[in-house]
């Protein structure tokens, strides 16, 4: 065994890899959480601007097809020149999207200032810092990235409901500020706590070219873009929905803290199945509770009981499948390059939500209710399901080994 083999076996799983999962937790906490309780913001900037609810949800919808498909430029930089840039690359981003998106006098200068700020702080503290944890570990790998990305569930639990708190005592552009300084500072102290996976130090190769000739790496991708159509709706509306049915501002964003919650709650809880389930059958089932959720948003009236119900039902779903897509297709593509393939994938359930919550913003608007977008979201969901049918599956609920690299 060569030194630079036996110090990477040393390290892999090693204390020193689990600094990474808690740089990873914190990172993608304090961005993904920053951009999910948009929903808190949502009345006060629709009420300043006079804007409907289609183009207010816009500005989500711009941020988290920016955040998913900026994956692949930031998941390729951190194979290229180490996490380490693309963290202090996020911070700075995050600072001065945040800071000009309190100054802004316009809904449209808000979809720059806040989608490209916020957009590219997650695109960094989230994809390459999970797929830096994949490549520090082969025997804990499912546990370590479920508490990685726990990071979000807790980020959101703590946010909405805070940023909900901020906005009525010191108005939105202010809460921003304190986002921007806080946000900024947290990135900049996971710095020093990540560094490249155990290897020869040289960057890791491209694999952009093997995932898009993989017909199974596509079905997978399609499934997640069907499923980003849905997902992402109730982050922007669940909160509104429940004010205008007489529900206070602070109660409203705690149910997308909820929603973060549990989510938390699967992220770990799922990573320590894998290996009794499998991943990609553990996977498929999240999709199905995911899409099943929704039935209980449409059923759930004026009740708050049936509200909390259902984000965290909604929470326990999307917590399983931001755990577990790294490790399905890990398990389907190997860790080589594992930034480039995961910035391709998460590609596709950005652009979802990019058309998936102005829709259903349009729908709310036209139809003058939630129902129709609710139904939007139960169609959504059930063709992501349908889509994971026919996917090669071992006997362990796995999918298959790629036998070559065109998967």
């Amino acid at each position: 065994m060569s030194a630079n083999a036996a110090v990477a076996a040393h390290a892999v799983d090693s204390r020193r890899a689990w600094l990474t999962v808690v740089a990873a937790f914190f990172a993608s906490g304090v961005t993904l959480g920053t951009a999910y309780s948009f929903g808190a913001f949502f009345e006060s900037m629709s009420e300043e601007f006079d804007a409907a609810n289609g183009s207010t949800a816009l500005i989500f919808g711009i941020t988290t097809c920016l955040f998913f498909s900026l994956s692949i430029i930031s998941g390729r930089m951190s194979d290229r020149f180490g996490p380490r840039v693309v963290l202090v690359a996020g911070a700075a981003a995050l600072f001065l999207g945040l800071i000009a998106t309190s100054r802004v006098q316009s809904l449209g200068l808000g979809y720059v200032t806040y989608g490209l700020g916020v957009g590219i702080a997650a695109a960094c503290g989230y994809v390459p810092m999970v797929a830096v944890v994949g490549g520090w570990f082969e025997q804990h790998r499912a546990v370590a990235v479920g508490l990685a990305v726990a990071g979000i569930g807790v980020g959101t639990l703590v946010m909405s409901p805070v940023s909900a708190a901020l906005i009525d005592r010191w108005g939105w552009r202010d809460t921003y500020v304190f986002f921007a300084v806080g946000g900024a500072g947290v990135m900049l102290a996971c710095v020093p706590l990540v560094d490249r996976p155990p290897g020869d130090g040289s960057p890791q190769p491209s694999r952009f070219k093997d995932a898009l000739g993989s017909p199974v790496f596509r079905r997978f991708a399609l499934s997640a873009f069907a499923l980003g159509l849905a997902l992402f709706v109730p982050f922007v509306f669940v909160g509104q929905y429940a004010k205008e049915r007489g529900i206070g501002s602070v109660q409203a964003a705690v149910l997308v803290g909820v929603l973060g919650g549990s989510s938390v709650l699967s992220r770990v809880g799922f990573g320590s199945l894998v290996r009794r389930f499998g991943s990609f059958r553990l996977y498929r089932a999240c999709l199905i509770i995911t899409t099943g959720s929704f039935l209980l948003w449409l059923a759930a009236g004026s009740s708050y009981v049936m509200l909390v119900l259902f984000v965290l039902t909604l929470g326990v779903g999307y917590g399983g499948f931001v755990a577990l897509s790294p490790i399905v297709i890990s398990d389907r593509m190997g860790v080589a390059g594992l930034g480039s393939i995961l910035g391709l994938m998460y590609t596709a359930p950005g652009i979802g939500a990019l058309v998936g919550a102005p829709t259903a913003g349009w729908l709310i608007d036209t139809t003058d209710g939630y129902r129709w977008s609710i139904i939007w979201c139960i169609a959504a969901g059930s063709t992501a399901v349908a889509l994971l049918t026919g996917l090669p599956v071992d006997k362990s609920g796995r999918l298959e080994r790629a036998s070559n690299a065109r998967g």
